[in-house]
This record gives structure tokens, sequence and C-alpha cells, in this order.
């Protein structure tokens, strides 16, 4: 940044969302910004970056989805997060669809404190509010009530759900 600038560039705003997508740190990024660039970023500006895409993720979560999916793959990824300090273990739902024109399509990712069938209802819930009718086949994992869960709220008669399980 140039003397008595207080705006940063739109290149420089796209590295340090590009380094927060990797997982660093806001300190982190203040380093590499200053390794790189040779002037400082507070956290505090990062922050502020970060912070402007957020409006973007929320639309994209609350997009209109297609009627129907030929195939769905619904699991939960289980990650730690920082979070006030500490490592806590998260839940990440994912859902990867193929739609009709078969091209892979990430319908949504929700965080939740862990794996369970009462958020999966409410991941299910949501799919239906974006105005998906029905889940063709829907590739699941051994979690009690899932494949219940998916044929009560989003497949017609002709839905399948088949589970995955790495155990058998």
């Amino acid at each position: 940044m140039k003397k008595h600038q207080t705006t940063l560039s739109d290149e420089l705003e796209r590295k340090i969302i590009r380094l927060f997508a990797l997982g660093m740190s806001y300190q982190d990024i203040s380093r590499e910004i200053e390794d790189l660039y040779a002037f400082s970023v507070s956290t505090a500006t990062i922050s502020a970056v970060t912070d402007k895409v957020i409006p973007e993720l929320k639309q994209w979560q609350q997009r209109p989805l297609e009627k129907v999916y030929p195939f769905v793959w619904l699991d939960a990824i289980h990650y730690k997060i920082r979070e006030d300090g500490c490592y806590q273990s998260k839940a990440v739902y994912t859902l990867l669809a193929l739609n009709l024109e078969g091209k892979k399509e990430v319908l949504g990712l929700y965080l939740s404190e862990s794996e369970g069938a009462n958020f999966w209802l409410s991941v299910l819930s949501d799919l239906q509010n974006r105005g998906v009718e029905d889940i063709l086949i829907a590739c699941v994992d051994g979690l009690t009530g899932f494949p219940e869960a998916i044929n009560s709220n989003l497949s017609a008669d002709r839905g399948t759900v088949v589970r995955h399980s790495p155990d058998t």
C-alpha cells in the first residue's frame, strides 16, 4: 500500500480471501501479507475483508434449487475447529448432487456440533424449502434413521436410498 492509502486493492482483497479459505488465521494472513508485500495489514482489516463475502455466502446458501436430482451424496465430515481458543469437534454436513445435465453441484454445506438424524431432517427440510421435490438415488452412510428421513421428506415412490458404510 502506498503512504496514506486507506483501502486495499481488489487484488489484495482476493489474496486475503484465498488465504482465509485455505484455513489460515488472521494473524497468519497478516504475516504472509507482510512477507510478500513488505507492509502490514491489521487483523481488523483482514476481518473486514473476509466479512465482505458473508452476504454472497448467504445468497448462495439460500439459492433456489432444481426440483429433481438424479443422484445426491449426503455425508457429514468431522473437523477440529478452533473456537474461543479451544479446539472443538464439529460436523460439516455436505450435500453433493449430480444434476439433470450430468454436472456435479454442491447443494449445501451446514455446520453442526455433531452428526445426527435430527439435524439431517433440518437439512432435508431446507432442501425442500429451496425447491427440491425428489431425489432419485440418495447415497448415505449407516446413520440410523437416515434412509427413512430421506424417503419421508424428499423421495417419490421411485426413490432409492443406497447405504454405504466403510464397516461393511
